[in-house]
């Protein structure tokens, strides 16, 4: 299972934005800040604007801003939200097809670990607890 940029890049505009509570933020300067094309935030932002994870705000003083807590945000929300399955394997995704090997698969068992440890990180990491760990790195290179 690799992560594409799309669920990289959500992940880091929600971050982004949790480091700025109550403010309305433009794209342009989280572009700026996370280094990320502009044109490419304004399709995420609208996956997670469709989703009723940010508010938007039209005009000279618009932007986003979350619509909840950072604490009340979850990895894995987030990356399903752009990503859809995390599954490592097909078999293990939501709405798989029926395979004929299932009843008799000893692989599938590994792929179930590996995904069941993966949603417990994801389901349990907040984005508050990942504001948390950005500040503490922030303030050890300074």
């Amino acid at each position: 299972m690799t992560i594409s940029t799309k669920g990289r890049y959500a992940l880091r505009i929600m971050l982004d934005l949790a480091g700025h509570p109550g403010e309305t933020v433009k794209l342009k300067e989280i572009a700026s800040r996370q280094g990320i094309s502009e044109k490419y935030m304004e399709q995420i932002i609208a996956v997670l604007n469709k989703a009723g994870c940010v508010r938007s705000t039209r005009g000279a003083q618009g932007g986003y801003q979350l619509v909840k807590a950072p604490a009340e945000y979850t990895v894995g929300m987030i990356l399903r939200m752009t990503e859809g399955s995390l599954a490592p394997v097909e078999c293990l995704a939501e709405n798989a097809l029926s395979c004929e090997r299932e009843a008799r698969c000893a692989t599938v068992e590994i792929y179930r670990r590996i995904y069941e440890a993966v949603n417990h990180v994801i389901d349990t990491t907040t984005l508050q607890e990942l504001l948390e760990i950005e500040q503490e790195k922030t303030e050890l290179i300074q």
